[in-house]
């Protein structure tokens, strides 16, 4: 577990991509506003990328830098996101970080054998957030 403020996302950032430095999936979990998006700008700018990163809650995905690739299946959930045939861009390379991604994509993603790690986050204090890394 990290206890990290705003200003030390790079080093969760850094143990994200030393996990997985070829990229693959970053399942983002956590409560609303718990830091989601805020975790995907910092990455973006880990990765040198000036575009301003914003939650696709109502959009489903958005690609920076033809790299960075940012979901939220808040509003559609797993069995939309795979109706829509949203599984095969996460075969793209790059980084795909998943914001509300559940078990059973997780279970999907270890079955077709894309490397994923997902990030727990939680609130500990007001300055700063408890992020727990796991490989999936």
């Amino acid at each position: 577990m990290m206890k990290l403020s705003l200003s030390e996302l790079p080093r969760l950032c850094q143990t994200i991509t030393d996990t997985l430095p070829a990229g693959g999936v970053v399942i983002l979990q956590g409560d609303l506003s718990s830091g989601k998006t805020t975790f995907t700008q910092a990455f973006a700018r880990h990765l040198g990328l000036e575009e301003g990163v914003t939650s696709p809650t109502f959009s489903l995905q958005q690609v920076y830098g033809g790299r960075l690739y940012h979901y939220d299946l808040y509003n559609y959930g797993f069995e939309k996101f795979l109706s829509l045939g949203m599984m095969e861009e996460l075969e793209r390379e790059g980084y795909h970080l998943v914001e509300w991604g559940d078990e059973s994509l997780i279970g999907w993603l270890k079955r077709g054998g894309i490397d994923t790690v997902v990030v727990k986050i939680t609130k500990c204090d007001e300055a700063s957030r408890c992020y727990e890394v796991q490989r999936a």
